[in-house]
C-alpha cells in the first residue's frame, strides 16, 4: 500500500510538472506568433504583413499543440481542477478559443483570398493574436486569485460563482502584462525571421527599445502586486528560504539583460533564446511558488488529481508523447530557422 501510495504522489507531481513545463513552452513559443501578430497591427505594408504569417507558418501549428497538451494533462490527471476551473473561465476561454480559431483561418486561408480579403485577414489575424494574449493572460491572473465552489457532504465540489467572477483589478492587469511582454516577443521574433535590410525588421528594433523597458516594468508591477495581496506568495518569496526565490530572480536578470546585450548587438536568435530563458525561470519560479496549490486557495494537486488506477492507465498511455513532441518541434525551428523578405509575402502573390 506504502509503495502504491509513493507511485500515486510521484505521478501526481510528474504530471503537475509536465502541465507547467507544457504551459511555459506553449507561451514561449506561440508567445511569439502572437506578439507578431499583436505587432503586425501597426504594419501598413501589405506584403510585409503577409510576410509576418509566412514566417511562422511552418512551425505556429505545432507551436499551438503544446497549448492542447496542456489542456489533455489536465483533463486526464487533474479533472476535478479542470471541470470547476473551465467553468469559472468559460467567458474569457471562449474568446481565448474564438481567437485561436480566427487566427488559424486567417493563417491558412489569406492566400485564396482578394485583395480586400486578404486586407480583412490581416485585421483579424492580428486582432484575434491581441484577444487570445489578453485574455489568456486574464485567465491566469483570475486563476492566481482562486474561485468559489460548495462544500458537499457527499460528491466533488463545483464552481459556484457567476459568469463573469474573474475580472478583477489584477486579472485585467495580468491580460495587459501579457500584452507588453508578448509584443516583445513578437518584435524579437521579426527581428530574427526578417533579413536585416529589411524595413520592417529596422521598424521591430525600434518598437524593441521601448517595449524591452515596458516589458520589465509589467513584471516588477506584477510581482510587486502579487507579493501584497497573496499570502501564499509572501509567505515563500519573504519566508526563510527567500534565497531560493532570489536565486531565481538574479537568473532571470541575467537572461533580460543578455536580450538587452544581444539586441544591441544584432544579435537576433541569441536574444530570443535568452528572452524564453528568463521567461522560462520567472514562469517556473512561480510554480514552484505555488506548489502544492494548483489553483491557489482552492484546489491542492494531491486533492485535484486523478484517483490511482486512472492516473497510471494515463501515463501509461501518453507519457511517450512529449519527448516526440519536443523533437518536432526542434526540427521544425531548426528547418525553418533562415531569414526571409517582405516577397515571401504570405498570399501576396
Amino acid at each position: 500500500m506504502d509503495m502504491l501510495n509513493s507511485t500515486q504522489h510521484f505521478l501526481i507531481i510528474a504530471w503537475w510538472l509536465a502541465f507547467g513545463i507544457s504551459v511555459l513552452l506553449y507561451i514561449a513559443l506561440d508567445g511569439a506568433d502572437l506578439g507578431a501578430g499583436i505587432f503586425s497591427l501597426f504594419v501598413r505594408d501589405h506584403d510585409e504583413r503577409g510576410a509576418i504569417m509566412s514566417a511562422m507558418a511552418g512551425t505556429w501549428d505545432a507551436n499551438e499543440t503544446w497549448l492542447i497538451v496542456a489542456g489533455g494533462i489536465m483533463f486526464g490527471t487533474f479533472p476535478f481542477v479542470y471541470g470547476s476551473a473551465f467553468s469559472y473561465l468559460m467567458v474569457p476561454m471562449a474568446l481565448v478559443l474564438w481567437g485561436i480559431m480566427s487566427r488559424a483561418v486567417a493563417l491558412e486561408f489569406r492566400h485564396l483570398a482578394s485583395p480586400f480579403w486578404q486586407k480583412f485577414s490581416d485585421g483579424i489575424f492580428g486582432v484575434a493574436s491581441l484577444a487570445v494574449t489578453f485574455f489568456g493572460g486574464m485567465s491566469v491572473g483570475a486563476l492566481l486569485q482562486g474561485f468559489q465552489m460548495d462544500s458537499p457532504a457527499q460528491g466533488v465540489p463545483t464552481y459556484v460563482g457567476g459568469a463573469f467572477s474573474f475580472i478583477s483589478a489584477f486579472s485585467i492587469w495580468t491580460g495587459v502584462a501579457s500584452c507588453v511582454a508578448m509584443t516583445l516577443a513578437g518584435v524579437l521574433f521579426v527581428r530574427a525571421r526578417f533579413e536585416k535590410n529589411e524595413p520592417i525588421r529596422q521598424d521591430a528594433a525600434r518598437w524593441t527599445a521601448v517595449i524591452f523597458w515596458l516589458a520589465i516594468a509589467a513584471v516588477v508591477i506584477t510581482w510587486v502586486w502579487s507579493a501584497v495581496i497573496f499570502d501564499w506568495a509572501r509567505a515563500k518569496w519573504f519566508g526563510p528560504h527567500f534565497w531560493i526565490w532570489g536565486l531565481f530572480g538574479l537568473i532571470a536578470l541575467v537572461c533580460i539583460d543578455q536580450v538587452r546585450r544581444d539586441t544591441l548587438k544584432d544579435k537576433d536568435f541569441a536574444a530570443v533564446m535568452w528572452f524564453n530563458g528568463a521567461a522560462f525561470i520567472l514562469g517556473f519560479g512561480m510554480l514552484l511558488t505555488m506548489f502544492p496549490w494548483i489553483v491557489p486557495g482552492t484546489w491542492t494537486i494531491w486533492a485535484g488529481a486523478s484517483p490511482q488506477v486512472s492516473l497510471i492507465t494515463f501515463t501509461m498511455t501518453m507519457g511517450g508523447f512529449v519527448p516526440v513532441m519536443l523533437m518536432y518541434n526542434w526540427y521544425q525551428i531548426w528547418v525553418f530557422r533562415g531569414r526571409i523578405s517582405k516577397l515571401v509575402g504570405h498570399g501576396g502573390h
